[in-house]
């Protein structure tokens, strides 16, 4: 019988992802609804000294594959080994986070498993024993509940940035196990050669607890230093629009959206942004929206819980002042 819930820590160069500390609280959170144990598997070379650091969070146990083949996540690799542990210990749950690296893992592994799967969930309850999730369809417009029917292990995706992660407690220590696996090099298609890294010290977006955004509005490239300035004063980071994108005024990392990446921050900031349905995908979880746009009639005003139809660029650099005044 399937029991148990499991989630996969995500990390970078030896260092958790913030998506790490939120599934393993929200899975502590669902193996106390189930009445079962929370295990969590940290894959990486050299990694074994982190993994004391997840029963904080509350892991009862910690599966560690340790091997210079998964320094670096490659979809090959991490899927064999992660399968191979799930088929020999039949977990009920399988909590990954659905960001980047989790969103190609777990799609590969509901192939490899031969299990259904729920992508990019907001929200998840325990009823009569099983799994239900909460997700959005048609681009934000609507939510679906889904549960899961003759398919175990349950395998679900957490949306980035909506989990509340649990304060640690230095006093719980969790069962670290050196997981059992095999890795047959012939079965490994893809390999790391290099990494570009982001050398601007700039907050992931996925990650930024609050973003400032540009669109059309704006007007041209050269006025995004309005935007850095109000992000710097508040600790964010700035985003932008599809449009802005495809104009050239941002880079592909930057773009929220249905196309770009979804975002989940305390405080989302749209300025010159209309509100198409495809930006709106990428934003409308944000825990606070503020819209600042000169037409009234703008689709964002929709979604905003605070809006300001006036030109940004009066808007913005008073913002950014008064900001700084609280500072």
């Amino acid at each position: 019988m399937a029991e148990g819930v499991w989630t996969i820590a995500e990390q970078r160069e030896g260092e958790f992802r913030k998506i790490t500390y939120e599934i393993v609280s929200e899975g502590r959170r669902l193996a106390d609804a189930l009445g079962q144990e929370l295990t969590v598997v940290l894959l990486g070379s050299n990694i074994k000294d982190k993994a004391a650091e997840l029963g904080h969070y509350g892991a009862e146990h910690v599966q560690v594959a340790d091997d210079p083949r998964l320094e670096k996540c490659t979809t090959d690799a991490y899927v064999s080994v992660i399968s191979q542990l799930v088929k020999a210990n039949d977990p009920a749950v399988l909590l990954l986070g659905a960001s980047v690296e989790g969103k190609d893992l777990s799609a590969r592994l509901a192939g490899k498993l031969d299990v259904a799967m729920a992508q990019d969930c907001t929200e998840f309850t325990i009823e009569d024993g099983n799994l239900v999730a909460v997700r959005p369809i048609y681009a934000g417009k609507a939510y679906t509940k889904v549960a899961f029917e003759n398919s175990m292990p349950q395998l679900v995706t957490a949306r980035p940035n909506v989990m509340s992660i649990a304060e640690p407690d230095t006093s719980r220590s969790a069962q670290i196990i050196d997981a059992d696996f095999s890795l047959d090099d012939g079965d490994l298609k893809t390999k790391v050669v290099d990494v570009i890294r982001d050398e601007s010290g700039k907050i992931d977006l996925t990650e930024a607890d609050k973003i400032v955004s540009g669109g059309r509005g704006m007007k041209g490239p050269e006025n995004y230093n309005i935007l850095e300035e109000l992000a710097d004063t508040i600790g964010g980071t700035v985003g932008a629009s599809r449009s802005a994108v495809d104009a050239g005024w941002r880079p592909h990392s930057d773009q929220v959206g249905q196309t770009g990446k979804v975002v989940s921050p305390n405080l989302y900031v749209a300025c010159g942004i209309s509100g198409a349905i495809q930006h709106l995908a990428g934003m409308s979880t944000s825990k606070v929206i503020v819209a600042i746009n000169k037409d009234e009639d703008a689709p964002i005003f929709q979604k905003a819980d605070y809006g300001v139809v006036a030109d940004l660029f009066d808007v913005v650099p008073a913002l950014t002042e008064e900001a700084k005044k609280l500072q």
